[in-house]
């Protein structure tokens, strides 16, 4: 049995993914050339569906596990195609943008077909394991020039772990290196199962408080505190990952508590500081969500130095990542 905190993610019905008939997964992006998800040119595959809600969330259309509706007002050309094809009335013509009734739509895609110029899109797409590994078959040539490789982002990829579990097996098969990008947020039997299939896990540490963790991410910090410690213990290889949100996660106290939790872990490879930005504000908009930080400010370089001084006083290899 699982302690009370473990317990409290059943609703995630990771079940849903579990089996050795599964074959697809739902994926939101693969993204080519990526150089900022573990060593070298790498390709992202960004997994849909994620059980944390950060409030600073660059990829909010990997939150949900469905398929979403996104309009980009930007490329609408006002033809009406898709008022006049959606059978639901989901759909109406105000301002000279297009209105979503999202309570009606059911993300038949019908609309997004009709629109001619792509403002109306479906974003998450079911792909095969076959699939996915041909795209990373094209860039073999790149991992091998820069010892790069695949990540596995998301969203959470541990919310479908048999498929990523299929394309961990195909990238061993390929001798290709592998980079899982994890919020730690899952039930430790799924965490145990990865522990020896990648070369390393890109883990998410963010608040160290816990109230203050579920506030800002809408789940308790005890689960991806206890599997960060697990990794280690299994002589899994780690780096960790710690965005800085000014005022939230920038404090003096906060950074001496990461500091002394990432410490104790004695093995953590390097921690990459990422700076806050607004790069995914649009797409909350094109997806019809309230972005909850729009007085945030970027953190300066010379915030950035200070906190990465603090953390190298515990003997940690500290990156700053310029986005």
């Amino acid at each position: 049995m699982y302690p009370a905190e473990e317990k409290d993610i059943a609703w995630l019905q990771y079940s849903e993914y579990v089996g050795p008939a599964m074959k697809k997964g739902i994926v939101f992006n693969v993204e080519k050339y990526a150089i900022h998800d573990g060593p070298g040119i790498r390709t992202t595959v960004f997994f849909k569906g994620c059980p944390l809600r950060c409030w600073w969330c660059h990829n909010p259309e990997g939150q949900s596990r469905s398929f979403e509706l996104v309009y980009r007002h930007r490329r609408c050309v006002e033809c009406g195609e898709c008022v006049k094809s959606c059978t639901r009335k989901a759909l109406a013509y105000l301002s000279k943008q297009v209105v979503i009734d999202r309570k009606r739509c059911t993300v038949c895609g019908v609309c997004a077909q009709k629109c001619p110029s792509e403002a109306l899109s479906i974003v998450g797409k079911k792909m095969s394991v076959e699939e996915v590994t041909k795209v990373i078959e094209r860039d073999m040539p790149f991992y091998n020039e820069s010892r790069g490789g695949v990540t596995f982002s998301g969203g959470e990829p541990l919310l479908q772990p048999d498929f990523l579990e299929a394309l961990l097996k195909e990238c061993i098969k390929r001798d290709i290196n592998t980079v899982l990008d994890t919020s730690g947020y899952a039930p430790p039997n799924i965490v145990d199962r990865f522990c020896r299939k990648v070369d390393l896990f890109l883990y998410d540490i963010k608040i160290m408080d816990d109230s203050k963790h579920k506030k800002y991410t809408g789940m308790s910090n005890k689960l991806i505190l206890k599997n960060a410690q697990r990794i280690v213990k299994n002589g899994s290889r780690l780096a960790v990952s710690l965005p800085i949100i000014p005022l939230i996660n920038d404090d003096e106290e906060n950074i001496e508590k990461t500091g002394e939790f990432l410490a104790s872990l004695k093995n953590v490879e390097w921690v990459s500081l990422l700076p806050y930005h607004k790069i995914g504000v649009e797409k909350y908009e094109n997806l019809g969500k309230p972005y909850r930080l729009d007085e945030t400010q970027a953190p300066s370089s010379r915030k950035m130095g200070i906190i990465k001084e603090k953390l190298e006083v515990f003997g940690i290899e500290v990156r700053v990542e310029e986005r």
